[in-house]
């Protein structure tokens, strides 16, 4: 073999080496992961979150007393969305003064569902889905009641939602959970 087509031959072979090895590392990063780690709650809430308008009604710490500690973190990728989502248990009568809280602050009410469910009302927004979840349901059941706080529509005419956020509470009474959440896309 002439030297010119060895080298030829190698070049060729580090061509399809290269880009098997390149694919195959960009295939196992290309999507985010989601932070369930409870114990990077307040990290996320109070330095990786870009704006903390959007979760200023988070707690910034995970309280005491909550029982039942779910969070869901995904940050933004590339042009995709990015949501972040705690679930905690507290006693009835906190539950009770928050959902009293949030029902008064309120833009836009909804019982059980999820976001595709919520948009699609009259007059709807997007909201969340059920991120913090113990099973692998999207939707919120009939005994949560979803309060969004704000909604910001940042599409274009033609458009609309196409970009945007929005944050809330999704409030149990029956179970004593409270959800915050935040999602942006």
């Amino acid at each position: 073999m002439k030297r010119s087509q060895f080298l030829l031959a190698l070049a060729s072979l580090s061509i399809v080496g290269g880009s098997f090895f390149l694919r195959r590392n960009i295939s196992s990063t290309s999507e985010p992961k989601i932070i369930t780690d409870t114990s990077r709650y307040k990290e996320i809430r109070n330095q990786l979150w870009s704006n903390n308008d959007q979760v200023k009604h988070f707690p910034n710490e995970i309280p005491t007393d909550a029982k039942n500690v779910h969070i869901a973190y995904s940050p933004k990728f590339l042009q995709g969305s990015s949501f972040f989502q705690v679930r905690l248990k507290q006693s009835p009568n906190k539950i009770k003064k928050l959902l009293s809280q949030y029902r008064n602050s309120a833009k836009h009410k909804y019982t059980g569902g999820n976001t595709n469910d919520h948009i699609n009302q009259p007059n709807g927004v997007p909201t969340t889905f059920f991120y913090t979840s113990d099973s692998h349901t999207e939707s919120f059941p009939a005994t949560y009641e979803i309060l969004v706080l704000n909604a910001d529509n940042k599409g274009r005419p033609g458009f609309k939602w196409n970009h945007g956020d929005s944050y809330g509470v999704a409030i149990n009474s029956s179970a004593s959970e409270i959800i915050y959440w935040y999602e942006k896309w």
